[in-house]
């Protein structure tokens, strides 16, 4: 009888143990396989959310077919305790193994909408956008002048009162510092007060997405951080036998060749015209570098310089003082960085404006005067036009 009784017992065993495995292979089956999501969706993960709300959301959106197998698949992959707050752009069908992935991940949101500040050097304008998830593109629903206009628009004040909106901050190469500290004391969801305007050139270039509350000084300290990667690593990609004594002058010269084109092709030529300069004893006579020394980088100066300004001693005169400025006259980004310690290799040491928005280069006198000379009649038959 006992003979019986575990033959019986081992046989059920074999039964249960077959059963546990069939249950686990389908359960990995349908969390590789493709989802039931039928339109991409913009999924909104909360701060302090966890993973049985997310997968009950998914379920019933229609992204996975069992919030169940979803939570274990992410509990066995030791992805359960990874979720990342933000809007994520959830792909038509998306296996629970590639959405888990995504909002596990981190990162820059997806999707959603969000409000971006432009901070650039004529303005800074606040831009309300949101992304269809249909199409996976950005839709503006409104823009306007964050500092010129006194009330803002009712779009752009419903947004900002949403907890699910997300903010961005988008800075412009060639701006000043005090142009950034004035665009963030204006950027009503981040809090806290700026202890003066950081040194010109400190702060890098590129886009960083904030949230509701975070601090302005916070920012800043994550701008010169980033700019001092960029200024290290351009130093150590230097070319040899510059006229660069050491980093700063770098971050100087790069300033001055942002503000003296925007054409990305050709900041390599303007950067070869000031280092030839320099290696020739020339003045760099370059105007930018004189409105700096007018309006301290507050600001534009909205007029052509005049004869007197170009004529007066000051330490930003480059057509009066030898070699660079005391300091930067902008927040140079990293391409003018590299430009600046990997010029192109040119005889240049002039330029000047060609009419299309880009310039023409000359290595002696004569030909710089032959191009003065045609910029001037484009400038004659644009005012006659």
């Amino acid at each position: 009888m006992w003979r019986n009784i575990a033959s019986n017992f081992l046989t059920f065993l074999v039964v249960v143990v077959f059963l546990v495995a069939g249950v686990i292979l389908w359960g990995q089956n349908a969390y590789n396989s493709a989802g039931p999501l039928e339109g991409s969706i913009c999924l909104r993960v909360d701060r302090g959310s966890n993973m049985r709300r997310v997968s009950e959301n998914l379920e019933e959106r229609g992204a996975v077919s069992s919030s169940t197998i979803f939570r274990i698949g992410a509990d066995y992959t030791g992805k359960d305790g990874l979720l990342k707050a933000g809007s994520w752009l959830i792909p038509e069908g998306a296996t629970m193994a590639e959405i888990t992935d995504l909002v596990t991940r981190g990162g820059a949101s997806t999707c959603g909408t969000e409000v971006v500040y432009r901070i650039g050097v004529t303005q800074v304008q606040a831009q309300v956008r949101e992304l269809d998830p249909a199409t996976e593109a950005y839709r503006e629903v409104v823009e306007f002048d964050l500092l010129g206009e006194a009330d803002a628009p009712g779009e752009y004040t419903e947004v900002v009162a949403q907890n699910d909106t997300r903010f961005r901050i988008n800075i412009a190469e060639g701006v000043t510092s005090w142009q950034i500290v004035t665009a963030l004391n204006a950027v009503e969801v981040m809090e806290g007060e700026i202890g003066g305007v950081p040194p010109e050139g400190s702060l890098a270039p590129t886009s960083y997405e904030v949230e509701r509350g975070d601090v302005r000084a916070e920012l800043l300290d994550r701008m010169k951080e980033i700019q001092t990667t960029r200024l290290a690593a351009a130093w150590e990609a230097r070319d040899d036998d510059l006229p660069l004594e050491d980093p700063s002058d770098v971050l100087i010269l790069a300033s001055i060749i942002e503000k003296e084109t925007g054409v990305p092709e050709e900041r390599g030529q303007v950067a070869s015209v000031f280092v030839n300069r320099l290696r020739r004893g020339m003045r760099l006579q370059t105007d930018p570098t004189v409105i700096y020394g007018i309006t301290k980088g507050e600001g534009v100066l909205g007029r052509g310089l005049r004869q007197s300004e170009l004529r007066q001693a000051t330490p930003y005169n480059t057509y009066v003082i030898q070699g660079l400025p005391p300091t930067p006259i902008a927040n140079p980004g990293e391409a003018s960085l590299m430009a600046a310690v990997q010029p192109a290799e040119t005889d240049y040491v002039f330029f000047v404006a060609d009419g299309s928005g880009g310039h023409a280069f000359a290595e002696t006198l004569d030909e710089h005067n032959e191009n003065v000379a045609r910029w001037r009649e484009l400038e004659a038959q644009r005012q006659n036009q």
